[in-house]
């Protein structure tokens, strides 16, 4: 959350939608006129990778060996990646240009932590912006899509 509210106050991501899920995030995002996206969305993968491998490092984690051999198997795989690779190459980014692909993938994006069923109902769900489609509280400040 922290990592994402600092892209929006200092890389210049505009977040639309969003939802957090365990293994996974899905964002609707665009970025600041002279930013461009691909460079914050890299930017937030390292920040983060850096932050998750120092919490697994310094935190009691019951299946912190087992993480850390996971990652660094994935690093291995990679000659770009020197020690951990936590992310998955690419950002299967996708152009929405239309507004029913937009209102489908909206949906798609709220609906994932009712189909883990986490919940009954996706404003329920505090890692969303769902919540802020339903006019309800928020997490992180968002532009809603019309």
């Amino acid at each position: 959350m922290d990592a994402l509210r600092f892209c929006q106050e200092k890389k210049g991501l505009r977040l639309h939608a969003w939802c957090l899920m365990s293994n996974h995030l899905h964002l609707i995002t665009s970025a600041a006129d002279d930013k461009n996206l691909s460079d914050i969305l890299r930017d937030f993968k390292q920040f983060t990778s850096r932050k998750i491998i120092t919490a697994i490092q310094e935190e009691p984690e019951s299946r912190k060996q087992w993480l850390l051999h996971r990652f660094e198997f994935a690093a291995r795989q990679n000659p770009k990646v020197r020690h951990y690779k936590l992310w998955q190459d690419g950002n299967e980014a996708k152009e929405l240009h239309s507004n029913a692909f937009l209102e489908q993938k909206l949906d798609y994006i709220h609906q994932n932590p009712v189909r883990a069923e986490w919940v009954n109902e996706p404003e329920h769900y505090r890692y969303s912006s769902a919540s802020c489609y339903a006019g309800e509280s928020k997490l992180l400040e968002i532009e809603l899509l019309q």
